[in-house]
């Protein structure tokens, strides 16, 4: 008994399998197949709210976030109530606009009114101080490989492009108009309409649409609400009518125009001229909207004010014509 005992403490004991070969040595899962199996869940109740996990492709939610402290959550990564685990998320600071990269690795935060609870070094990386509650969108992506591989080794994901203001602000009216209370609505924002093409379309680089396990594409969260902003319908538009606008003459006569139809004035005296038109009906529209008179001279017909006793009793109807958008009128003497 003692002898085998010797014999079998003499050397470390090599296993065999069935075919006397040593066994294969555990294999390390890398590459896309790591984040499987992913974790649902089922519902769970905060308070008298009841929170669904579900497995959502184009979840797209703000909220308040707040920073764990308690250890748990390590590198660039966040807790929350129902995305997948694990899985991964661009969380945007509604105050700055910063964006990052992150990986949801834990079921929480316990609290109704915070949406998403952050690693220490995300939040540092989003400028988020603990017990901040800082504004947040939370947004479910599906990043390249490299990307994937840089979160589950504890490094950090290239930076992301800001979010420009114009969206930022529609984002803080859809924080500001739900309740705190109950689950946010995954609804993406629509885009405003003032932010440039350009910078929508650069939100969405390196962004592709979230595919399901073996199942079909589906569309971007970004790329399906921001491609070019559905139009409205067209109005009708009203029909104005045109204002008419005063033809300068080709060659201004030396003395008063001859009047048709109209007493000759003393000598001496003034007349404002406001317009020449080519059809008698502006003029005559003209003349009966200031007051004024029509003259014929040549091919045109001419819309003036008096006559005036002197250019000094013409001056308030100078002005008058000017303050009615006839830049151009002027006082004649008649001769």
């Amino acid at each position: 008994m003692l002898a085998a005992l010797i014999v079998l403490s003499s050397g470390p004991a090599v296993a065999k399998d069935k075919g006397g070969g040593v066994p294969p040595a555990p294999i390390h899962v890398t590459g896309p197949a790591a984040d499987y199996p992913v974790t649902v869940g089922d519902p769970f109740t905060i308070g008298s709210t009841v929170w669904t996990p579900t497995d959502q492709m184009n979840y797209d939610a703000v909220g308040k976030a707040d920073v764990g402290t308690d250890g748990s959550l390590a590198g660039v990564s966040a807790a929350h109530k129902t995305l997948p685990i694990p899985s991964y998320a661009e969380v945007t600071s509604l105050d700055t606009g910063r964006t990052i990269l992150l990986r949801i690795v834990k079921r929480g935060p316990m609290l109704n009114d915070v949406l998403t609870e952050l690693s220490p070094l995300a939040a540092q990386q989003l400028g988020v101080a603990p017990g901040s509650n800082a504004p947040v969108r939370v947004r479910r992506v599906n990043p390249p490989e490299q990307e994937r591989a840089l979160l589950r080794s504890g490094g950090s994901a290239p930076e992301r492009i800001e979010t420009p203001e114009g969206l930022l602000k529609v984002l803080r009216r859809k924080l500001a108009d739900q309740s705190p209370l109950l689950p946010p609505p995954s609804i993406p924002p629509a885009m405003p309409t003032g932010v440039p093409a350009e910078a929508l379309a650069q939100m969405s680089v390196n962004r592709p649409p979230i595919r399901p396990e073996g199942g079909a594409r589906e569309p971007s969260p970004i790329s399906a609400p921001v491609a070019p902003p559905t139009p409205k319908a067209a109005q009708p538009k009203p029909i104005l009518k045109p204002t008419p606008k005063p033809v300068a003459p080709k060659a201004a006569p030396s003395a008063a125009p001859a009047r048709v139809g109209e007493p000759a004035a003393r000598r001496g005296a003034a007349i404002v001229q406001v317009g020449a038109f080519s059809l008698e009906a502006n003029a005559r529209g003209l003349a009966a909207k200031l007051g004024g008179k029509v003259t014929k001279s040549g091919a045109f017909w001419r819309v003036y004010l008096g006559p005036y006793g002197n250019r000094d009793s013409a001056a308030g109807a100078l002005e008058k014509a000017k303050r009615a958008g006839y830049k151009d009128a002027r006082i004649q003497n008649v001769n």
